[in-house]
């Protein structure tokens, strides 16, 4: 493969899943490490993504206090957001969890809404606080400085002491028989966790994620009460997910 295709294929990766490994990426372009290792790091120094140890995140997936316009599949990702907003009634007492797609979800919701909400992830809980009506409990642990999420024993020990209305969460990856997964243990026990804590859990999941798995299993597809995408509900692609026991938006 020529150099100028490995450093798309990883791009492309990083976009779609925010966070890559190095050892999947060389395994799926079958070089060493070494090589995906310095193809990270001159996608780094072009300002294409952000190396860390072992890995790289995507630009977006980098939040600060200013609006983050540089988010893969930005437009598809408000489009989830606006359908997962018609779920959310005031009184309710709602989970969001950490990604882009629910922060944009928690840009949406509107000024005026009266909500309880719960978050381990910090950008979530900052665009919530300017909302008057919005009691924000942030469940702390230890902080990613990766993706500014709680994360640990501490946060998973929290997350089992509430029961929320529903819980808006994200995957890395999703196929109809297999259910959600991700590459990373912590992030999966974390998941499990989350889902345990809700009354309703709701997948805010990308077209592209669809039918793909990675090697931690989160849950199978019957946990998930609502799958939302960008796709109208009688899509092509999501034929094999009809047949399960989700709600599909």
């Amino acid at each position: 493969m020529l150099k100028e295709e490995r450093l798309r294929t990883i791009l492309n990766e990083v976009e779609l899943h925010n966070r890559i490994l190095l050892t999947d990426i060389a395994e799926t372009l079958e070089v060493s490490i070494d090589t995906v290792r310095r193809d990270v790091k001159e996608l780094d120094a072009n300002k294409k993504l952000k190396k860390v140890h072992g890995g790289a995140v995507a630009l977006g997936f980098i939040t600060n206090n200013t609006r983050n316009t540089n988010i893969y599949a930005l437009d598809e990702k408000i489009k989830i957001a606006e359908k997962a907003l018609t779920l959310i009634k005031n009184g309710a007492v709602i989970f969001i969890d950490g990604g882009t797609t629910c922060l944009e979800l928690a840009r949406l919701i509107s000024m005026d809404s009266e909500l309880t909400c719960f978050t381990i992830s910090l950008p979530v809980a900052v665009e919530l606080s300017s909302k008057p009506n919005i009691k924000v409990i942030f469940i702390g642990g230890q902080i990613s400085k990766d993706a500014h999420i709680a994360i640990g024993a501490n946060t998973i020990h929290n997350l089992s002491e509430i029961k929320v209305d529903y819980s808006f969460i994200g995957t890395g990856y999703v196929d109809s028989q297999y259910g959600l997964t991700e590459f990373d243990w912590d992030i999966v026990q974390l998941k499990k966790a989350v889902i345990k804590a809700a009354k309703k859990t709701v997948l805010l999941c990308i077209s592209e994620k669809l039918n793909s798995q990675h090697r931690y299993k989160t849950c199978d597809l019957k946990e998930i009460n609502t799958m939302i995408t960008e796709l109208n509900a009688d899509n092509s692609l999501l034929k094999s997910f009809k047949s399960h026991d989700v709600i599909l938006l």
